[in-house]
């Protein structure tokens, strides 16, 4: 997350950067454990009425309430994904 010179967190996302990816850091549910932030990071697909909506990598879709903001910024599309090795363990041990 982002922390500025005085060391405290900073909420960079406004309703203009709906449609890009997102990471924030919110406060926890209260009673739901010992955590006191929640992280998501995912595609911001609106920001309506005082709560965003998050839509994660594996499709779930997390309302957040804007007032539950600590931190928040925009970060580069998720990387691509490695694809495996081109010859398998047992082409590789028939070469050496």
């Amino acid at each position: 997350m982002e922390i500025s010179a005085a060391g405290r967190l900073e909420v960079r996302i406004t309703p203009a950067d709906v449609g890009k990816r997102v990471s924030v850091r919110r406060l926890g549910e209260p009673g739901a454990g010992p955590e006191k932030f929640t992280d998501t990071v995912g595609v911001l697909t609106s920001w309506d009425d005082g709560v965003l909506m998050i839509t994660r990598r594996d499709g779930e879709s997390v309302a957040i309430e804007q007032s539950a903001l600590v931190a928040g910024k925009v970060v580069p599309a998720a990387p691509a994904r490695r694809r495996g090795p081109a010859a398998s363990y047992r082409e590789l041990a028939r070469l050496a």
